[in-house]
This record gives structure tokens, sequence and C-alpha cells, in this order.
């Protein structure tokens, strides 16, 4: 690896790294299909998740505290913060948006 390639990584890596730090997760539109108010877990179906380079689909999220699915209904429009934490994606915010 040259030196000009490994200094290239490890600006990309400083870069994503800061920006997490400051919590600039991108907003993403979703709408909701099913909640597992015990599990912790909400399915999305969900725009282009730019920070994981995940395009609109259909999934379930782990959520990082189950009081963030209070006053969330299926069918309801949202959006979302989602990161990937310790392998899984996470929901780690969520607010209703009219539609």
């Amino acid at each position: 690896m040259t030196g000009k390639t490994l200094a290239a990584m490890l600006a990309t890596t400083l870069i994503s790294v800061a920006a997490h730090a400051d919590g600039h997760l991108p907003e993403v539109e979703a709408e909701v299909r099913r909640i597992d108010q015990n599990a912790g877990k909400i399915t999305l179906r969900h725009g282009n998740i730019p920070n994981l380079d995940m395009p609109p689909m259909t999934m379930v999220f782990q959520v990082e505290e189950k009081a963030l699915l209070d006053g969330i209904a299926v069918g309801d429009q949202v959006v979302v913060t989602i990161e990937q934490v310790e392998g899984a994606y996470t929901l780690k915010s969520i607010r209703t948006h009219a539609p």
C-alpha cells in the first residue's frame, strides 16, 4: 500500500468518525409496517440510507431504546435515523412526519 493510499484511507475514516461523533446521521423518510414493542423492533419501508449504503427496501430494525416506539403506530409516515451498532442496524431516532 502506498503512502498516498494509506493517507486517503485514514482521512476518509477520520471524516466518517467525526460525522458520527457529531451525531450527524442522515434523516430518512419511512413508513411503519410493524412494531414489536416487547422485542424493541420495528419494521420500516424506508428510503435510501446513505450512511449505510442501503437502497430503499422494507426491513426490521433494532430500536436503541424501546421508549422511541411510544406513540408510533403502524401506517405512520416517519423520519428516522439509523446507524450500525455492533453489527446490528439500529434505529437511533424517530418522529412522525405528515404525508
